[in-house]
C-alpha cells in the first residue's frame, strides 16, 4: 500500500505558492469557454472546423476534444488532479500546433503564424508551469494531499 501512496503524494504533490492560481484562472476558464464553444459553433469550432482541417470521424473528435476540454478545465480550475489534467490540454494543443498553426509558416509567413500561436502559445507554457508545480497552495490538490500526508 505504499506504493499506492507513494503515487497519490508524487500526483497530487504541489507548492505552497499562491500565485498558482492565478494561472489556473486563466487556463481553466479558457479551455472551459473553448470546449463548451464546441458544441455551441457547430461549423466554427466543432465537426465542421475539424472536417476542414482533415480529421477523419469529425463529429467524434469535436465532441470528445471539446469534452476534454471542458472537464480538464474544470479540475485545472478548482486545482484537483491539476498535473493529470493538465496532460490531455497539452497534447490538444500540440495537435492544434501541428494542424492549425504550423501550416501557417509556411503559406502565410512568420508574422502571420506569430500572430495566430500567441495565445496557444502562452496557454502551452502555463500548462507546463502546472505540470511541473502543480495546483499550488489554494487547491484541492494541496487539501487532498494534506489528508493523505498530514
Amino acid at each position: 500500500m505504499k506504493t499506492g501512496s507513494s503515487t497519490k503524494v508524487h500526483i497530487l504533490n504541489t507548492g505552497d505558492d499562491k500565485k498558482t492560481i492565478f494561472i489556473r484562472l486563466i487556463v481553466g476558464l479558457i479551455f472551459i469557454s473553448e470546449g463548451i464553444q464546441k458544441y455551441l459553433f457547430l461549423e466554427i469550432l466543432g465537426p465542421a472546423f475539424f472536417q476542414g482541417i482533415g480529421f477523419r470521424h469529425a463529429y467524434f473528435w469535436a465532441y470528445f476534444t471539446g469534452a476534454f476540454e471542458i472537464s480538464c478545465g474544470i479540475l485545472i480550475l478548482f486545482g484537483l488532479f491539476t498535473r493529470l489534467a493538465s496532460i490531455p490540454l497539452l497534447i490538444i494543443m500540440i495537435t492544434a500546433f501541428i494542424t492549425t498553426k504550423l501550416p501557417l509558416l509556411t503559406t502565410k509567413g512568420f508574422w502571420t503564424f506569430a500572430h495566430e500561436y500567441n495565445i496557444d502559445f502562452s496557454l502551452t507554457i502555463l500548462l507546463i508551469l502546472l505540470i511541473i508545480y502543480g495546483g499550488g497552495k489554494w487547491s484541492f490538490d494541496s487539501r487532498v494531499l494534506k489528508s493523505v500526508n498530514p
